[in-house]
């Protein structure tokens, strides 16, 4: 039958006062961390989860458990940071607090089972994982040759193809697996993160960064064919695959190999809090050029409402068709150059540009950054040794002009190079260390809040634990009250 709802968001903050004084009449016998977390949940409003769950449950059968109440209690397990299910229903039953914090009663308290019928319901997909378990055998990416770089793309598909096919489709959440997730995630946190003034969507300042999600120790595989009976022990037939979305990728920052996928994260780089957009999880193998591709356009497509005005990306993603997908949609690109392109590049036969893309004199001295003519898009840069009163000092100097040899970079050349503001600018230094705020996004999620620590064998699980991370980190966000109201009104029956 249908779930049964008893008064919305006020009834559960009457029920968890009402067992509070019951089971906890002295506040002080809570910790203040404990605290903080019944706070904000006490605060948190999860009646949308009701209303859209609705039918996804059947008119028959045994009355199931309140969808909210499922969905509170799923992010009490990792608020509390216990990474199992067995453990969290077995914590339901012998601890009161995280029962009718819940929003349960106290000894009738859900089981694993119920649980995993609850995360069915938010999953779009009638088979756990995007891709049939039998299926053939991946590239692997290769090591690289420097320490601390990351594996080159196995895609056969470059970044120029990649780009103008994914800009002209159109994505509807409606067809994702992680639809409902989405759904809930964007109606009861991310927006309201935007009605606090959190993220300012009307020009939104994104960086993106992608970090490797250990699944597994090694690659669980076996063979399907007959090939060994016959003994050929290399043959490529397809094999079975526990974790059919799941390869081997190169992980930089340990400079080893891992089993899992790759987490590419869009973050709202200007929110104090480093706040998340738009997460998507891709197979380990990909790299960051096109994880970022793939997750960009579905939030373009998923939050049509949100207009990006900047984007801070690391060398990874530097390439060409990033920079003039930049110009065409008016917006400003800060990617790190690579260090494979902008060194001894001729400019008028008489210059060359530096690795950052600072122009070089013959005598090979970085030349002053002299203004920029926005209206004419070139920068303007000036001999470095040149005064306006004694002119060049210089032994071979490249102007007889007092005011020295001076040198416009226009955008139309190369905007891959030549930037607005310059790269060796205190502006674009400024505006990319902000790029760092995607880095600890990912540190949150998988530190703070254990996402690896699921140890899942699902994309559906993954995916789950990982939105309700998402929806913790907008939480922990939002300003509390200095002095709990919760905890007042409990001392003031006491």
């Amino acid at each position: 039958m249908l779930p049964v709802f008893f008064g919305g968001h006020s009834a559960y903050q009457n029920f968890v006062l009402d067992n509070l004084r019951k089971y906890y009449p002295n506040p002080d016998s809570i910790p203040r961390s404990t605290w903080e977390i019944i706070d904000h949940f006490w605060n948190l409003d999860l009646s949308f989860t009701d209303e859209f769950l609705k039918d996804k449950y059947s008119k028959f059968g045994p009355k199931p458990r309140t969808p909210s109440c499922m969905q509170r209690s799923y992010l009490l397990s990792i608020a509390f940071k216990v990474t199992s299910l067995t453990a969290w229903a077995a914590q339901l039953k012998i601890n009161p607090l995280y029962a009718f914090l819940s929003g349960f009663q106290v000894g009738d308290t859900p089981g694993v089972g119920t649980f995993y019928d609850f995360f069915k319901r938010l999953w779009d997909l009638d088979d756990n994982n995007l891709s049939p378990h039998i299926h053939p055998i991946k590239l692997k990416v290769k090591k690289p040759k420097t320490k601390g770089s990351k594996a080159l793309s196995v895609d056969k598909v470059t970044v120029a193809e990649l780009l103008p096919k994914l800009e002209n489709t159109t994505f509807h959440i409606e067809d994702q697996p992680y639809g409902s997730l989405f759904q809930l995630y964007k109606n009861e946190f991310l927006d309201l993160s935007v009605s606090k003034g959190l993220i300012d969507k009307t020009s939104l300042a994104l960086a993106g960064d992608g970090t490797p999600v250990v699944t597994s120790h090694r690659e669980r595989k076996h063979r399907v064919c007959d090939c060994k009976s016959k003994g050929i022990t290399d043959c490529t037939c397809d094999r079975y695959f526990s974790q059919p979305d799941c390869d081997i990728g190169w992980d930089s920052s340990r400079d080893c190999f891992y089993h899992g996928y790759d987490l590419y994260m869009l973050v709202a780089s200007d929110s104090e809090s480093d706040l998340p957009v738009f997460p998507l999880l891709s197979c380990a193998s990909t790299h960051d050029s096109h994880g970022f591709l793939h997750t960009f356009f579905r939030m373009k497509s998923f939050l049509p409402d949100y207009k990006v005005s900047k984007l801070l990306l690391d060398s990874a993603h530097d390439a060409m068709p990033y920079y003039e997908y930049c110009k065409r949609e008016n917006i400003t690109p800060f990617i790190d150059l690579n260090g494979k392109g902008g060194v001894k590049l001729t400019y008028k036969n008489d210059f060359t540009i530096g690795k950052d893309g600072v122009p070089l004199c013959k005598e090979g001295l970085r030349m002053h950054h002299d203004g920029s003519e926005p209206s004419k898009y070139r920068i303007k840069y000036r001999c470095p040794l040149a005064s306006r009163k004694y002119g060049c000092s210089c032994e071979h100097p490249c102007s007889d002009s007092k005011y020295g040899r001076t040198v416009h970079l226009a955008m139309k050349d190369n905007p891959r190079l030549f930037n607005i503001p310059p790269r060796d600018s205190a502006a674009w230094k400024k505006e990319y260390n902000a790029r760092t705020s995607a880095e600890r996004s990912n540190k949150r999620e998988k530190l703070d809040y254990k996402l690896e620590d699921g140890r899942h064998r699902s994309t559906k699980m993954w995916y789950c634990r990982l939105y309700h991370i998402l929806m913790l980190q907008h939480l922990d966000a939002w300003d509390l009250p200095y002095e709990s109201a919760l905890r007042k009104l409990i001392q003031h029956t006491a």
